[in-house]
């Protein structure tokens, strides 16, 4: 097997996560991921990314507060705006993506109450033992933001291999001063994302289903 077979072995098998077994990932498994992923290139090699990851009772302290600010109907507030609006293509898969979601869970079409009861396991971090905060210098602006989403996919792909199971959560951002807070830094260090992840629960109906990619003349074009 060629390092490029076993590159697409891993992307292919690579999903969002949204159930979680309750073990815990051992230390030198997860420095492990870190080290593969510090090794991703960015501007200038500034490596803009610091990650924070909680776990046992930090994790389960650091959920509670988050859970409570997200399901109190307050504002949150994100360092780095969410989408305008989906249209087009983009609307689509959105909408395929969450009601696949929905119907591998038995929650109706237009039952707002369920859509919003399984928007809200984000912050219970979908029963995961760990989830790691990604934040960038604030200085850097959209572009450290950037590198740090580099980042992620390498985190995510170094997971994977160790038979990890992830999933990055923008919501996670979507109440930035709250987490910052937790972590105990200021205005300097910008909320990138979160990343849950442990061992996936297979059995669970979360984990029942791939969600679609655009074929490579969808998404690329040959120029020369």
């Amino acid at each position: 097997m060629s390092d490029l077979d076993v590159v697409e072995k891993l992307l292919a098998a690579r999903y969002s996560c949204r159930a979680f077994k309750p073990d815990e990932v051992p230390r030198a498994t997860i420095e492990r991921v870190l080290s593969a992923a510090q090794k991703t290139a960015s501007w200038c090699n500034s490596q803009p990314w610091q990650v924070a990851i909680f776990s046992g009772e930090a994790a389960k302290k650091f959920g509670e507060e988050v859970y409570k600010a997200a399901s109190g109907g307050g504002p949150g507030g994100s360092d780095f705006p969410f989408p305008r609006e989906y249209k087009g293509v983009y609307l689509e898969r959105r909408r395929e993506s969450g009601f696949q979601l929905y119907n591998a869970l038995g929650i109706p079409r237009g039952d707002k109450a369920g859509y919003q009861k399984q928007m809200l396991e984000n912050f219970r971090f979908f029963g995961a033992p760990h989830v790691a905060i990604v934040t960038t210098a604030e200085e850097l602006g959209v572009y450290g933001a950037i590198d740090c989403g580099g980042y992620v996919g390498n985190f995510m792909l170094a997971a994977q291999a160790a038979g990890l199971a992830t999933i990055p959560q923008a919501a996670l951002a979507g109440y930035s001063d709250v987490v910052r807070k937790h972590l105990g830094v200021g205005d300097e260090r910008k909320v990138v994302c979160g990343i849950s992840f442990g061992y996936a629960d297979t059995s669970h109906k979360a984990n029942s289903y791939r969600t679609n990619r655009a074929t490579v003349p969808e998404a690329v074009t040959f120029i020369g």
